[in-house]
């Protein structure tokens, strides 16, 4: 009889804290980087707080969350990148058509398309905005997807000659692929892709619209983007 894998009951522990909607539902939601109250997720995931409570518990035990308190309000977000990481592409391997219904409201409609635009995926840029800056990036030699995403020595020159600073904490990568859930494409996360996403945001390339994820590409941000990468500035709407 062989020895079983000690990361058996580990990986089933982090499975079995997966496994549950209104927790899905919260990580799902603080897939945009900020801190939110357990209030805000309650009325989020539709649940009494008391049971919003007992899930938060769960998920910050389990490390996919890490929580503060300022006051009488606890506040939380994701644990790290690598958490976000786990929960971005497992949300990728959802069957499009599992997701796919009509919206209820022009509103909803409205915000369908926003997200599927551009969005920030916790601290990089996603959907057609995310894939188009990718694509960009590849095109010109800067990135490489062949054996993976990587950053060529033209890609480092490039970020250091647009301003953007390139810091790399802990073992993040700083470049890797992540799976596009509207595109089913990769785009940039990584070091890298945090440091592009802060830097339109902070240049005002792109704003934040509307009350979830998503953004767009401001006029100023069409032209610096054009100029930079050669992209389209109708492709970005």
């Amino acid at each position: 009889m062989t020895a079983k894998d000690s990361r058996a009951a580990p990986l089933a522990a982090l499975a079995a804290l997966l496994a549950d909607e209104t927790r899905a539902a919260c990580l799902l939601a603080l897939l945009d980087g900020r801190a939110w109250t357990a209030g805000e997720l309650a009325r989020h995931a539709g649940v009494a707080a008391s049971t919003l409570s007992e899930h938060l518990g769960k998920l910050v035990a389990g490390g996919l969350l890490t929580e503060e308190r300022q006051g009488r309000h606890r506040y939380v977000r994701l644990a790290d990148a690598g958490a976000a990481g786990l929960v971005e592409e497992l949300a990728a391997q959802v069957p499009a058509a599992a997701v796919r219904r009509p919206p209820r409201t022009l509103r909803e409609s409205s915000a369908d398309s926003a997200m599927a635009r551009g969005r920030t995926c916790y601290d990089h840029l996603a959907g057609r905005l995310g894939i188009a800056l990718t694509d960009a990036l590849t095109l010109r030699g800067l990135l490489r997807q062949d054996t993976g995403f990587a950053l060529t020595d033209a890609g480092v020159e490039w970020f250091r000659a647009a301003g953007i600073a390139l810091t790399v904490p802990g073992r993040r990568p700083l470049a890797r692929a992540c799976l596009d859930w509207t595109e089913r494409r990769p785009h940039l996360a990584g070091a890298a892709g945090a440091a592009l996403c802060r830097h339109v945001l902070d240049a005002g390339w792109c704003v934040r619209i509307g009350s979830e994820r998503a953004v767009k590409v401001t006029p100023k941000g069409e032209r610096e983007l054009g100029s930079l990468l050669g992209i389209p500035a109708g492709s970005l709407r």
